[in-house]
């Protein structure tokens, strides 16, 4: 991990993995960007948490994305963060961040496969996870 890049707090991380989730297809839509602003005005595990330090963990995901092993390093500092206890919640807030504008492309599902390996989800919970997500973000 490069020295410069600062340690996560808990809530931090979570928002460095819905950003991550973000970049991934190298669009930054909108309708993330706001489903990202909305889990951190209203989820309780945010509660306390200055939102005004989304800018710099966003820089810091730029950043790492740009490294080689730079998701390796990303995955390393949540884990390290992340109580696992909300792991869960973690992927949760990802897939609503990858459904939020309606299309999941190669990219997203790629990088959420990854992190439901790297946060050990278990498949049947994964499922139920995307599936409330997929709900959540219809329209008519």
């Amino acid at each position: 991990m490069p020295h410069t890049l600062a340690a996560f707090t808990a809530q931090d991380a979570l928002v460095a993995i819905m950003v991550t989730v973000s970049v991934s297809d190298l669009s930054i839509r909108t309708s993330e960007l706001v489903a990202i602003e909305r889990q951190v005005n209203h989820m309780p595990v945010f509660a306390d948490y200055d939102a005004d330090r989304i800018r710099s963990v966003a820089q810091t995901v730029y950043t790492l994305m740009k490294e080689d092993d730079g998701l390796d390093t990303l995955f390393a500092m949540v884990r390290e963060s992340l109580p696992e206890r909300l792991w869960e919640t973690a992927y949760a807030l990802s897939c609503d961040v990858a459904a939020a504008d309606g299309k999941l492309g190669q990219d997203e599902l790629r990088l959420l496969e990854e992190l439901r390996d790297e946060l050990v989800i278990d498949r049947l919970h994964a499922a139920a996870i995307e599936w409330g997500a997929r709900a959540r973000h219809l329209t008519l």
